[in-house]
């Protein structure tokens, strides 16, 4: 039976990278809490199995904390995007930060589950956040596949120290 590897991201995963961000997002321009990133450009992990990759996660340090931009499972069930989770949170408590934070939308509530599910804990709703970011990048959809309005930011967290 193969296990889910986990590796630093490297130029030479570049490209792959920015297939993904571009298909599961749209672009390599993500927006959180009023600011543009480019999430190609930042540091992060890659999960491997069979040697070929099947997830992706990128995180940006600022000050003490450590903010999860982007995280990608490519299949379901083998425990990609709680391993790629995993090792963000140990390189924040190897780099001492406070905490490790993310954003959702409002109508994720797959991911809202995933994140509670792995220790995060709801500290905000930033209502109508998704105004502003639709300005920043006008191709954020107004509705989920559901037909559910995207509204909503939700800030979670873990606290390390």
């Amino acid at each position: 039976m193969h296990k889910v590897q986990i590796r630093h991201i490297s130029e030479k995963n570049y490209q792959w990278i920015t297939g993904v961000l571009k298909e599961r997002w749209g672009s390599v321009k993500i927006v959180s809490r009023g600011k543009i990133t480019s999430a190609n450009k930042l540091p992060g992990f890659i999960a491997y199995f069979n040697n070929q990759p099947v997830g992706l996660i990128t995180y940006s340090i600022l000050n003490d904390e450590c903010e999860i931009i982007s995280l990608d499972s490519l299949q379901k069930s083998l425990g990609i995007g709680s391993s790629l989770l995993k090792e963000v949170v140990n390189e924040a408590k190897r780099q001492k930060l406070k905490r490790v934070w993310l954003v959702t939308t409002n109508d994720n509530i797959y991911a809202q589950q995933f994140y509670i599910k792995q220790g995060f804990k709801l500290v905000a709703i930033h209502k109508n956040a998704l105004e502003k970011s639709r300005q920043l990048k006008p191709g954020i959809p107004m509705l989920s596949k559901e037909g559910i309005p995207i509204k909503d930011e939700i800030e979670m967290e873990i606290e390390l120290f």
